[in-house]
């Protein structure tokens, strides 16, 4: 896939200054990844997220400045939609977590007549 085929990536509520406000490397690998993603490749670790919608999927970082998430859906045609970044502080993802991206999620479908 060339650039001219990767699909743009569309930052949904917050996520755009959550992400900016991770720590730099892990913002760096953030947007490795998501170019990845946006040229027909999966994320290096990743993780199905059907909890917060059915094709949601979690990118995956670790690093010396902590744990961190992107949640994302790439099953639409126009673009990805980024719904979700946030640092991760415990074992399971919390409830406020989940249910904001839920809640992008269902707003995201709504928007696109899904």
């Amino acid at each position: 896939m060339d650039v001219a085929d990767s699909k743009p990536v569309e930052f949904r509520g917050s996520s755009l200054e959550d992400l900016r406000a991770f720590p730099l490397t892990a913002r760096r690998e953030a947007g490795h990844q998501l170019d990845q993603v946006q040229n027909g490749r999966e994320p290096d670790d990743w993780k199905p997220m059907n909890t917060v919608g059915q094709s949601v999927k979690e990118i995956r970082i670790r690093g010396a400045a902590g744990v961190f998430r992107v949640l994302y859906v790439a099953k639409f045609a126009d673009a990805i939609y980024v719904l979700h970044c946030f640092q991760k502080k415990t074992e399971k993802t919390s409830k406020a977590d989940v249910e904001l991206a839920a809640k992008c999620y269902r707003e995201l479908l709504k928007e696109l007549g899904q």
